[in-house]
């Protein structure tokens, strides 16, 4: 996969691309980040990619002529081209992994004030990462590029992308590291047990309670299974269910005290 970022600050993205496992997807071939800077593209006796509104207002807007430009020089006939907007559609999972299935990403990044209006008639896809004001396109293109680009085969391993937040609507289940007891807060025995069907079940319980509690908009979403009421049943009761009692009264050897 191929992803093409044009920004007016390219030097904003070396830092992005040569670090952490960005940097290893894109060393192993996974995929490959194209920068391109806008005002290579610029016609402007003076350089400029900006100007003053026409009609008068605040700040300054970026010209359609080097946009247009810039992306023409780098599209391609299976190119699917985003640019950052306040109007785009929220983006969330889901579009992350359609757009892991384009072999050419193109993100367009605005700044300043805004872009002349006219540069969305060359783009395919308007897309917001949020309601609050950035002075740039450029982080939500780097979180973009992050969030398709660990989902191409290579880029992590394939048990990372399984039971993550937002995986079905579900945010993921807590998680621990040693050591058992850290400043007073204990690891839940179950995950000690050894039962991994136990330990998956608890884990789907938790994954249940925490969207129900932390984002009751995608519990709203959920289909629940008949499994899945009944755990939320069990929380509700507050008492150990059976499967549990069970599971830790045989995993009690593997307990670390």
């Amino acid at each position: 996969m191929n992803i093409t970022i044009l920004t007016l600050f390219p030097d904003m993205f070396t830092g992005f691309t040569t670090n952490s496992i960005m940097k290893r997807a894109l060393g192993k071939g996974v995929a490959t980040i194209n920068v391109v800077n806008i005002r290579d593209f610029t016609k402007d006796k003076y350089g400029r990619t900006d100007t003053p509104p026409i009609g008068g207002g605040a700040g300054l807007i970026e010209k359609a002529q080097p946009i247009v430009d810039a992306l023409a020089s780098c599209r391609k006939e299976n190119s699917h081209v985003i640019l950052m907007s306040p109007r785009g559609k929220t983006y969330d999972e889901s579009m992350a992994v359609s757009f892991a299935k384009e072999q050419d990403l193109i993100i367009v990044c605005g700044h300043y004030e805004g872009i002349d209006e006219r540069v969305n008639d060359y783009v395919d896809e308007l897309v917001s990462i949020g309601d609050y004001v950035l002075t740039g396109g450029e982080i939500p293109a780097m979180a973009i590029a992050d969030s398709v680009i660990r989902l191409l085969d290579g880029a992590i391993t394939a048990e990372s992308l399984t039971d993550e937040s937002f995986n079905g609507n579900l945010l993921e289940y807590p998680q621990y590291t040693e050591p058992y007891e850290f400043d007073g807060k204990t690891v839940p025995d179950i995950l000690y047990s050894g039962n991994h069907a136990a330990i998956e079940k608890w884990r789907r319980k938790q994954s249940l309670l925490l969207t129900k509690e932390h984002r009751p908009d995608l519990f709203a979403k959920l289909e629940l299974t008949k499994a899945d009421k009944k755990l939320l049943a069990e929380a509700e009761s507050g008492e150990t269910p059976k499967w549990e009692k069970d599971a830790l009264e045989k995993g009690k050897k593997f307990l670390h005290r």
